[in-house]
């Protein structure tokens, strides 16, 4: 998402992320997702949330132990990206990528 020579600070993210979710329309669920900047599998949700056209708020737990400690009581797993809809745990990529495939992943966004 940035490069990381401009990589914005933790608290710059999370009110980008708030900010984004303040002004994006309310044509979908709110998705929250705890992540890093290099993972594989943070980068391939990052991509299906953009090809769906949605925005959500990036939760960075790159070095940060109270925001992984966050990630870990509320997911109950330690592997990013853990991906919230709403109040639901969606899980993880993987978890994502088949709820789309099954049809699921829209309605759950509220795009139907």
């Amino acid at each position: 998402m940035y490069p990381s020579s401009t990589r914005p600070s933790r608290q710059q993210t999370e009110q980008e992320g708030a900010s984004a979710q303040a002004d994006a329309p309310a044509s979908h669920a709110p998705v929250r997702m705890y992540a890093t900047a290099f993972c594989p599998y943070c980068v391939r949700a990052r991509r299906l949330l953009e090809r769906k056209g949605v925005t959500w708020e990036e939760v960075s737990v790159d070095g940060d132990r109270e925001r992984f400690q966050e990630m870990t009581l509320r997911a109950n797993r330690t592997t990013v990206p853990q991906i919230f809809i709403g109040d639901t745990h969606v899980g993880g990529y993987d978890d994502m990528a088949a709820l789309d495939r099954a049809g699921k992943l829209d309605p759950l966004l509220g795009l139907d």
